[in-house]
Formats: C-alpha cells, sequence, structure tokens
C-alpha cells in the first residue's frame, strides 16, 4: 500500500488510539496493518503487553476501576503508559500527547478529563521510576 501523505506523530498517534478503541470497543481482535509501520508496531506492542499495561494503570487509579473509563480514555491511557514503559520517549512528550487527546476526543470544555488523565500519568510516570 502507497502512502499518499506522510503524517505526523501526533497524527500518527490519533490513528492508534481510534485502532485500540475499536478493538476494545468490539471485544474482538481487527486487522492492525496499517500502511504506517509506527502504528502497526505500536498496536501489537499495546496488545501484546496489554495485561502488564493494565496491571500499571490499575495500580494508580485512586477511587476508580479500569472498566469505568471510557473506552476513548482506555485506550489514551493505554497507550501513554505503553510508551512510558516500553519506549523511550520523554515522558513529558507522552503526558502532554496524551493530554491533547484527552482534550481533543474526551475532554468536554471543563477541563476535568484532562485534569484526571494527567493525575494518573503522573501517578504511574512517579511509579514506573521507583
Amino acid at each position: 500500500m502507497e502512502k499518499t501523505q506522510e503524517l505526523s506523530r501526533r497524527e500518527l498517534r490519533e490513528e492508534i488510539i481510534k485502532k485500540l478503541y475499536e478493538i476494545d470497543l468490539k471485544k474482538e481482535f481487527l486487522d492492525i496493518d496499517s500502511e504506517y509501520e509506527y502504528i502497526t508496531e505500536s498496536v501489537e506492542g499495546v496488545l501484546g503487553n496489554l495485561h502488564k499495561i493494565d496491571e500499571i494503570i490499575i495500580k494508580n487509579l485512586v477511587n476508580w476501576r479500569i472498566n469505568r473509563l471510557s473506552y476513548v480514555d482506555r485506550a489514551i491511557i493505554r497507550f501513554a503508559v505503553y510508551e512510558l514503559y516500553y519506549t523511550d520517549t520523554p515522558y513529558e512528550i507522552v503526558i502532554n500527547e496524551a493530554l491533547n487527546l484527552t482534550r481533543k476526543y474526551t475532554d468536554e470544555g471543563d477541563s476535568k478529563q484532562v485534569s484526571f488523565t494527567n493525575k494518573v500519568l503522573d501517578n504511574i510516570k512517579i511509579y514506573l521510576k521507583k
């Protein structure tokens, strides 16, 4: 498949979140191949390490359960944890990108969801540095 245009890293992250959302929502394995290697590798990385990623999230949610997160928020946080734990991407970039995605897709204008996601990812960042 020929790439029609190059996507920015932010656009690639959005596509990853959309794939993770769809897989979680439909509860079935979908075709995760993409014309962009970064998307395919990232989605495979999250799915291949889902148990560990969810374990990290669960340990760092305060008075909240992972199944109470919306599908989109769960996808955003899962991908952020994957990047924090399994890649060399600086945590500032990972968290900032996750907050931008939250702001775009799930925040209702009151910044509550952005604050929630920020707190969870900050807890995870501290937990992973131990």
